[in-house]
């Protein structure tokens, strides 16, 4: 089974068959060694309580990563105004759907071909008092080589960062994808962009501090605005718009 071409597939065509307003652009899809030992690291780095893939899945060998970038118009949307953008809520939505759904196509095909699975939530698998994840999917990317992390300490892909990460355990055995070694925000490459620290009116973000439970009392205002879409605790400021958000990467 292609997954690389099996994901593409699912995403181009999703838009029709389930009838979105929102639409995508083509996803990025990588591989990381179930054993890799930054997993391990996450522990450290993030919380004791993060999971490993082989807690997961006993015969965890590889885990999927992808990012779903949204199409330029939809991060437009979002430039202006203190909330997000009704297009961004949506967006977000759907965007989650698409994971979910993505993720039972993918573990019913693994399982064609007698390989375990296990579907990871696209979002709200955190500790609401500490905001931390047990399972963070921008740091599965990193691992996996999707990207690497700029200022707004989003993960910045070949395609830039306005869009969604999902990823899936598995006991099917795929070679990992080489990590880059460039990077992909200015402030990491030369010092010469501060945009997202700009775009975040809220000051929740700054060049050497994150208060994400300021980021999150933001995000919880657009649900609130935007409750009759869905669940839609999402911002997305600091990355509408700015020179990683579609990104052309640092050579």
């Amino acid at each position: 089974m292609n997954i690389p071409d099996r994901i593409k597939e699912f995403v181009r065509t999703y838009k029709i068959r389930n009838k979105t307003k929102t639409d995508w652009e083509e996803p990025l899809i990588a591989f990381a060694n179930a054993h890799d030992f930054l997993f391990l690291k996450l522990k450290t780095v993030i919380s004791e309580k993060h999971s490993l893939p082989t807690e997961l899945l006993k015969d965890a060998e590889t885990v999927f990563s992808y990012f779903v970038p949204f199409k330029k118009e939809i991060a437009l949307s979002n430039i202006k105004g203190e909330n997000c953008s009704k297009e961004w809520a949506i967006a977000y939505i759907e965007t989650n759907k698409l994971i979910v759904d993505l993720n039972e196509f993918l573990s019913k095909e693994l399982e064609k071909q007698n390989f375990k699975s296990v579907i990871l939530p696209p979002t709200h698998n955190f500790d609401e008092t500490k905001l931390i994840s047990d399972w963070s999917h921008k740091h599965i990317a990193f691992i996996a080589g999707l990207g690497k992390f700029g200022l707004h300490q989003m993960l910045i892909t070949e395609r830039g960062c306005c869009g969604r990460l999902g990823s899936l355990v598995t006991s099917a055995k795929i070679e990992p994808t080489k990590r880059p070694q460039k990077e992909f925000c200015l402030y990491k490459y030369d010092k010469t962009c501060k945009k997202c620290v700009e775009n975040c009116i809220f000051d929740a973000l700054k060049i050497d501090a994150f208060d994400r439970f300021r980021c999150y009392r933001v995000c919880l205002s657009n649900a609130e605005l935007f409750s009759e879409l869905g669940l839609a605790d999402v911002c997305g400021k600091c990355v509408s718009v700015g020179p990683c958000s579609f990104n052309d990467p640092v050579k």
